[in-house]
């Protein structure tokens, strides 16, 4: 069913365009309520019981398992950052010296940074398929860069500067003829953009919780294989013990973790106020279909690229990028500067990410927005 747009549901004032979801999603109302009515709970600690630190996540586990249509909620975890997740990952995974570490470029840091470590103390190499001069042919020169010595692919699902979208399908078949892992940050796609785990079948997945999934800044979620299931997480918390909802327990000290991921899940998972904000949210997204947020996307925005491509502002081809998120390319006749206070004075909220505005829209997004922000740029173009 076509979607309709849904501004009823936020809180912008109407002389706002925000079209920078990729950095923090705003609160749909049934999100912020949620937060308002938690935070006065925190009120009265006397109606607390002990299965409020349990059940709330398990259900927050069930809904993120559902909107990557996983089986087992006990593969997902919360953890409060991207980089959290990845460093899970990266502390149970052994190389070899001289294997290879396959990552893209310019990569968001989150998804570097801790690959880089785990080169470093195994003395493998980080190798990095650069954007090449054809835009379209970025699958194919990562295919051709997946090796006997690939040990880890760590990518994104789609570009977070420009929106393209990596073959994760084509790429998981690769790895899996070289025995290589496959990480994935879902963070700029994951309840925007159609995924399965049954289909990718990745290593782990991770992603962030504020940007398409809506909750609140600090939270995110980890899905991990089989192949973590005997691993060792970075922090040695409480909760992630059997036993642990047995509180007056506690000090029969329990050395052996809950089943399969779930030794991976932060402490104070539980936080009363976030886990309330992030249910309410993923039931939200759990009601709009991926594919039809494309479409709506791609309705409310190809008229605009059309007539920015005419005064040189260019974004990929349609079918290499997400419509929910994609860059338009500055001519280098621009004034940058100049460009960045005519949107700013029209409360047009974009970001800017090496040579693209990026754009990214949602729901409360309408044409007029981009017949608003199409005006504003041309009032820069000589």
């Amino acid at each position: 069913m076509p979607l309709t747009h849904l501004k009823d549901q936020f809180d912008f004032p109407e002389d706002v365009v925000y079209l920078n979801t990729a950095s923090f999603s705003p609160a749909f109302k049934s999100v912020e309520t949620a937060g308002v009515n938690a935070v006065k709970a925190k009120s009265r600690p006397d109606y607390f019981q002990s299965s409020d630190l349990f059940d709330p996540v398990i259900e927050l586990r069930k809904l993120f398992t559902k909107i990557i249509d996983a089986d087992d909620y006990n593969r997902v975890v919360t953890i409060p950052s991207v980089s959290y997740g990845m460093a899970n990952a990266a502390r149970n995974i052994s190389l070899q010296k001289g294997d290879e570490i396959l990552l893209v470029e310019e990569q968001f840091p989150s998804n570097v940074y801790i690959w880089k470590e785990l080169a470093d103390k195994f003395e493998a190499k980080i190798i990095t398929v650069k954007q090449p001069e054809h835009i379209a042919d970025w699958n194919h020169k990562i295919l051709e860069a997946i090796s006997e010595k690939t040990a880890v692919v760590a990518i994104a699902h789609i570009h977070w500067a420009n929106g393209f979208i990596f073959d994760l399908k084509a790429i998981r078949e690769k790895t899996k003829q070289h025995n290589a892992l496959l990480i994935i940050d879902g963070s700029q796609s994951i309840g925007a953009l159609p995924f399965s785990i049954k289909d990718i079948q990745p290593d782990a997945l991770i992603c962030a919780g504020y940007k398409w999934l809506f909750g609140p800044y600090g939270c995110a979620y980890a899905y991990y294989s089989d192949y973590f299931d005997h691993g060792k997480p970075i922090e040695e918390n409480w909760s992630i013990r059997l036993g642990s909802e047995n509180l007056s327990g506690l000090t029969q000290y329990q050395y052996e973790y809950k089943p399969k991921s779930q030794r991976y899940a932060a402490g104070e998972s539980a936080s009363f106020i976030y886990i309330k904000m992030q249910m309410a949210a993923l039931k939200e997204i759990l009601s709009i279909n991926p594919q039809n947020l494309q479409e709506y996307c791609n309705a409310i925005t190809e008229d605009a690229l059309v007539q920015l491509k005419n005064i040189g502002f260019r974004s990929e081809a349609p079918e290499l990028r997400a419509k929910h998120l994609f860059g338009i390319r500055i001519p280098r006749t621009i004034d940058l500067e100049k460009l960045k206070k005519e949107l700013k004075n029209a409360n047009i909220i974009v970001s800017f990410r090496g040579d693209y505005i990026r754009l990214s829209c949602h729901l409360f997004n309408t044409k007029a927005h981009f017949e608003k922000l199409v005006k504003t740029i041309t009032l820069v173009t000589p």
